[in-house]
């Protein structure tokens, strides 16, 4: 017979049988483990112990992932290439620049013989088809260039994925020891813990579990949490959230054997379909909704689950829908989206007009004034006026816009994970950057999370130092430390530091380590205590959750009967102790004006000094005849009646324990408060300890009128008569309130909700958070920014987060901050220089059209524009590092312009200054510089200088600007920090070089006549010129500017439901919203940016026809790698 590390090939059970047995719930479910022999019997089938776990040889784990599979499910494989370019096809602007070429390419080869047309020259003819070929392989070259950055963005993305997944570990018992491993790692016979705040991540069967509830709505749509047992319901599925208690599984199913891996695979074939469908169906149709319902991760129950309505499932209902718990856009994207759909209607406007004006100015130019008669050559002139039309439409709406917010937001998280910062979900980093209001937990992330006994009070007896074992009477000594040993979570352990001299560590709960670290200093091992007594012999336990604030366990005493042990919160713990021992070990009763005394006279004055204070006591329940401070029991007791069981008790000990604040933690508020940031601290501590730690760290300063509350004065203070939250009571609360002690979830996610919705301050408030527990979830949805600790967290508060802060430090949130005003001043430096070239392409295409009848820009002169604008622009101005001086200024808040004064002072100087040197220079240049006039040529026309050097001009002038745009608050040093962005000047002197040849060897193609050294020298003075130009608007107040200059201004929320950024799963091509004609270009645009779509559809398109093509672009994509 085949063996494996000593024992049989062939398992007990097969792959086939566990999936059957693991699609029972309930009774049905308990009925069928019996059937198999019940949980140890399969732990024997599976040749793994209960206890031990198993041996974890390679050999046997990977005999186990051949036999079962392994616990990984394989992703969506990514779109090819080739897919991503036919996408990138499918831009509408892009198709009418397709076909407007192609006809062109086409009519320049058309010469009808049957008509007198005069006879272009020989050179012309020659060159005819070269504008039409020039804007086709420009339309290649973004296709190809966009479908790359795609490809690349793609696989960044997949990798910061598989970075959050390979960080998530599990605790398992192989060889008798407890290690952490990779959830990959889990295999089929693993005995893994499952705790408070687990996301499972394989299906599994109860050996032993206290007090647990687990959430199955991500597989079940069942809202209420389903208690488990293994008398009750035994089965725990991946996927699913462990909400309260604890307990130890053997793991039956992993990967795509489990529940959750079946339903991601019948997930994985029903989006195929649906995408399928989709392109099929006509826009607007009711269906289309259906791939977003499938890709939340909340789908009804599947034929494969079975599970029965009793006591224990409790079937609501509606399930509520995933949608509702969304957040609104981020700030940033609210305001480009109001932004960018008024530019979008302008530029369209415009290019109408300039095409319109274009064909009846020709049409009465030669039908009417010249009287001539039709001919199929003029088709040649129409499909011209066209694609400068096109070309205005293009250069008029700033499609680069989401490329420099995706650049600058992927630049920015990359950066931000060396600062401890693992972003999620992309949008909060620029949110971050306009927070206005931060609310944080206390444990962890104001304080080290290093928890240390240093005071006790014990029979009557306060220490401030440790005490001995001998200095406290053994009776009450052992108790105390049977009591901390077996009521504490058996995941909590002090380990030995990795080398001599360094401290333990401490693993779990760090409340609980500081407990097991005081038993330790008394001189007693802990382990051993359980060892004795192991968990599955525990009769009950209360596990701590926050209503609770307390924990409980019940073991089985010697003598028969029971002992409940419980620890919790000293001024709750103590309300419910009838007794306590004094002076020598002495029972007392511990009568109310002893409570008073006690808290008075040592809970307070520890409190006082930040310590968070713990009581320890115990209970006997016994079946003869009972003490004064013990029960007597017939039978064993109904543990469910907690009330009745948690009263009478016997307090042992009061601690102290110091959680000493992070010394960087008062320098990095202050740094919140000096950017106009309120730090608020939302604890579940006593108001005591809150208030110390709040005025060591300095939310809470000297003579300052604050409020500090505890959770029942704040509901008292915020409900109506009726119970119910009201508004303007709570408007009245949260500006003064700095510190919520003894706070609940609910308080946490009412005091957001309250100060998010609030429209008591100007600018509306941004609420970033911090949590760390399960029940944090709400209000980690709820903010605008949700921090989950990384080492303390839960995986349940890492799933609701945007950013997890990987050592759990405050300091990194400040980063964060600075990152996130970073991004919003990127993407304002960018939009600055952007519109400023939007306005004078535009005017200068629309009034040539009116004027000259002709645009001095050629089309394939706007699209390099176009490209230095768009794509190398937002690559260099997205690319600034972050600077201290950021944290200098007030933070935006919510309904603050986009565009300031200042902005637009310098948008609107500048276009003025560019305007006035262009038609300068259309009108009187060729006078002035004494060159050939390009006014009024006809179609077949060589390049002259004239328009030359305006187009030349008009680059030096948007290039020198882009140095101006560095700088938006003012600033008159635009070249400070120019050299700390090798990216920025990479790019510029790129742009300058490509420039020269253009203008030197691009003849026909660009529509271009080589230049002069003198002429040269003309374009860089006038684009220098901005520089000075830049000083002297500089120099104008703005104070005294009208508030109308600013753009942006109003609540976002009115155009939320214009464009569901981010809330569709496929792109909108796909989607079944059809937009209107002038939002098309921004819906497909915007609704990418928030899935993280890069889709400048207009990048690198003259690096078509420059003589280097492929150095160019080569370039270009290095350029891109550089972040």
């Amino acid at each position: 017979m085949a063996t494996i590390d000593g024992r049989p090939a062939q398992y007990g059970i097969s792959l086939k049988q566990l999936r059957e047995l693991m699609e029972h719930r309930g009774r049905e479910g308990v009925a069928k483990l019996s059937e198999v022999g019940g949980v140890a019997k399969l732990c024997d089938k599976l040749y793994t112990s209960t206890n031990d776990g198993l041996r974890g040889t390679r050999t046997d784990i990977e005999h186990r992932r051949e036999t079962f599979g392994s616990n990984v499910i394989p992703p969506k494989p990514p779109k090819t290439f080739l897919t991503l370019v036919w996408e990138a096809l499918q831009d509408v602007t892009l198709i009418i620049l397709e076909v407007a070429a192609l006809v062109s390419l086409g009519l320049s080869f058309y010469n009808p013989a049957d008509e007198d047309a005069p006879v272009l020259q020989e050179e012309e003819d020659h060159h005819g088809w070269i504008e039409g070929l020039a804007i086709l392989i420009s339309v290649i070259v973004v296709v190809f260039v966009t479908a790359f950055n795609d490809y690349s963005k793609e696989r960044q993305f997949r990798g910061l994925q598989n970075r959050i997944e390979g960080e998530h570990k599990f605790s398992v018992i192989r060889g008798a020891e407890v290690c952490q491993i990779s959830v990959g790692d889990i295999v089929v016979g693993d005995i893994a813990q499952i705790k408070y705040g687990d996301l499972l991540p394989a299906d599994g069967i109860l050996i032993q579990s206290n007090d647990l509830k687990v959430d199955e709505s991500s597989l079940t749509g069942e809202s209420d949490h389903v208690k488990k047992g293994v008398d009750v319901d035994p089965m725990v599925l991946s996927g699913t959230h462990v909400m309260e208690g604890s307990g130890k599984m053997v793991v039956t199913a992993v990967g795509v054997n489990s529940q959750a891996g079946i339903i991601f695979t019948l997930l994985g074939a029903a989006v195929d379909e649906q995408e399928a469908e989709l392109k099929k169906r006509k826009k607007g149709s009711d269906d289309g909704r259906a791939p977003e319902q499938n890709m939340n991760m909340s789908p009804p129950p599947t034929d494969g689950i079975k599970s029965e309505s009793d006591g224990n499932h409790v079937q609501p209902a509606s399930s509520p829908a995933e949608a509702g718990h969304k957040k609104e856009k981020s700030v940033l994207q609210a305001k480009l989206t109001k932004l960018a759909i008024q530019i979008g209607y302008a530029g369209s406007t415009i290019a109408v007009l300039t095409v319109i004006i274009l064909v009846i100015q020709f049409c009465i130019k030669t039908f009417v004034i010249e009287e001539k008669h039709w001919k199929n050559t003029y088709a040649n002139n129409l499909v011209k006026h066209l694609i400068i039309g096109v070309t205005v439409l293009v250069v008029a709406v700033p499609e680069g816009l989401p490329l420099a917010v995706t650049l600058s937001l992927a630049y920015s998280v990359k950066k931000m994970m060396k600062d401890n910062n693992l972003v999620r979900h992309l949008d909060a980093c620029e949110t971050m950057g306009n927070a206005t209001a931060i609310c944080s937990d206390k444990t962890g992330t104001l304080t080290t999370n290093r928890m240390t006994v240093v005071q006790s009070y014990i029979c009557e007896k306060l220490c401030k130092v440790l005490p001995t074992l001998n200095d406290i009477p053994q009776h009450v000594g052992n108790l105390i430390t049977m009591g901390i040993s077996v009521n504490s979570a058996y995941t909590s352990n002090i380990m030995p530091g990795q080398n001599p001299g360094d401290l333990p560590i401490q693993v779990g709960n760090k409340t609980e380590c500081a407990l097991l670290g005081f038993v330790q200093g008394l001189g007693v091992k802990y382990q051993s205590i359980r060892d004795e007594i192991t968990e599955d012999k525990f009769t009950r336990v209360f596990t701590f959750n926050s209503v609770r604030k307390s924990m409980g366990t019940v073991i089985p005493r010697k003598n028969g009967g029971y002992r409940l042990f419980s620890k919790g919160a000293s001024e709750i713990m103590l309300k419910k102790c009838s007794f306590i021992y004094g002076h020598d070990g002495v029972l007392e009763k511990f009568t109310r004006d002893m409570q008073e005394r006690l808290i008075r006279e040592v809970i307070e004055p520890m409190a006082c000094d930040g310590l968070r204070t713990i009581s320890v006591a115990y209970r006997d329940f016994v079946p003869g005849k009972a003490a004064v401070n013990e029960v007597h029991i017939d039978g064993e007791p109904n543990w469910d009646d907690e009330e009745n069981i948690m009263t009478n008790l016997t307090c042992l000990c009061v601690v102290g324990i110091e959680d000493p604040v992070r010394p960087e933690v008062p320098d990095a508020i202050r740094k919140c408060q000096r950017a106009g940031i309120t730090v608020r601290m939302v604890t579940g501590d006593n108001i005591n300890t809150a208030r110390s730690i709040a005025s060591k760290c300095g939310i809470l300063r000297p003579n300052d009128d604050f409020l500090i509350l505890e959770g029942k004065e704040f509901n008292r203070r915020i409900r109506d008569s009726n119970g119910d939250i009201q508004q303007h009571l709570l408007d009245k609360v949260w500006p003064r309130l700095r510190v919520l002690a003894r706070s609940s979830p609910t308080d946490k996610y009412t005091l957001v909700k309250g100060i998010i919705d609030s429209k008591v301050s100007e600018n509306r408030e941004v609420v970033a958070v911090t949590g760390d527990g399960t029940n944090d979830g709400p209000a980690l949805k709820k903010a605008d920014v949700g921090f989950a600790m990384g080492i303390a967290g839960t995986d349940v508060a890492k799933e609701a987060s945007d950013i997890i802060l990987t050592d759990d430090n405050f300091s990194s949130i400040v980063k964060a901050v600075m990152w996130g005003r970073n991004v919003y001043d990127s993407i304002a430096k960018f939009l600055q220089f952007q519109l400023t070239v939007n306005v004078v392409a535009v005017i200068v295409a629309f009034i040539g059209a009116c004027a000259v009848q002709d645009s001095p820009l050629k089309a394939v002169q706007m699209l390099w524009v176009n490209l230095i604008m768009d794509t190398l622009a937002s690559l260099a101005l997205a690319t600034e590092l972050p600077t201290p001086d950021l944290l200098l200024r007030k933070p935006y808040g919510r309904t603050k312009p986009l565009i300031s004064r200042t902005m637009m002072k310098n948008i609107l100087g500048q276009a003025l200054y560019q305007l006035f040197i262009i038609f300068g220079l259309l009108f009187v240049g060729d006078w002035i510089l004494d060159i050939e006039s390009g006014r009024g040529q006809d179609l077949g026309a060589g390049p002259t200088q004239h328009f030359t050097i305006i187009f030349n001009t008009f680059v030096m002038m948007t290039l020198f600007n882009e140095i101006n745009a560095r700088k938006i608050h003012g600033q008159r040093n635009v070249v400070e920090g120019l050299f700390t962005n090798p990216i920025f000047y990479t790019i510029w002197i790129f742009t300058m070089i490509s420039q020269v040849v253009i203008i030197q060897y691009g003849k026909m193609a660009f529509s271009t006549k080589a230049l002069s050294l003198d002429q040269w020298l003309w374009c860089i003075f006038f684009g220098i010129g901005t520089l000075v130009w830049g000083q002297l608007i500089t120099s104008v107040p703005t104070r005294k500017l009208p508030k109308i200059l600013s753009w942006g201004r109003g609540h976002p929320e009115e155009y939320t439901d214009a464009m569901h950024l981010g809330e569709e799963r496929f792109d909108s091509i796909d989607s079944d919203k059809k937009p209107r004609a002038g939002q098309i270009l921004w819906i497909r645009g915007l609704t990418r940016l928030q899935t993280q779509k890069l889709i400048n559809n207009y990048m690198a398109v003259l690096i078509t026809w420059s003589v280097s093509t492929h150095r160019i672009l080569n370039c270009y994509c290095s350029s891109f790698r550089l972040f």
